[in-house]
């Protein structure tokens, strides 16, 4: 089984995500739990993350999709996406960074649009944890790249 990552969507989710193997000109229904969670890697993130991949990208659709769980005060390390990602705020309270600009706090409904190239971090919220459902593609067959940790100070910075 490929080792699933975040990202983090998917970050982070293509670098999780198994080839789906649907029929052509069927409907498939992937079922709750029919994919581990895994943990997110500690050379990717700070805290505890637990990533429950949702679907992975195939020929028809170049996206894959997770949930994305942080634990209160978890993070992902600063990133970039080839081809973008878009985060979705399903519970708690997150935030998220755009280097060189201010943190900004995200809530449940808020669509976080990361354009491609753009380095980022995204996590919960010191007090709360943080579930966002990522989807991402790839480009040239690499959905992410991976940065240095966000550090405490820059986590902090409010």
């Amino acid at each position: 089984m490929i080792r699933l990552v975040v990202g983090i969507a998917l970050a982070m989710t293509a670098p999780f995500a198994q080839a789906d193997t649907a029929v052509a000109d069927e409907q498939t229904i992937i079922r709750k739990g029919t994919r581990p969670a895994v943990s997110g890697p500690a050379d990717r993130f700070t805290g505890n993350v637990r990533v429950e991949p949702l679907f992975a990208a195939d020929r028809e659709i170049p996206a894959s999709a997770a949930y994305v769980t942080f634990e209160p005060g978890a993070r992902s390390a600063w990133h970039v996406h080839p081809a973008g990602q878009r985060l979705v705020v399903v519970a708690g309270v997150g935030l998220t960074q755009q280097w060189g600009k201010a943190v900004q706090e995200i809530h449940p409904g808020d669509v976080v649009v990361c354009p491609a190239g753009v380095k980022h971090w995204h996590g919960a919220a010191p007090d709360s944890p943080m579930t966002h459902l990522a989807v991402g593609g790839g480009s040239e067959g690499k959905p992410v790249q991976w940065m240095e940790a966000v550090t405490d100070d820059q986590y902090h910075a409010r």
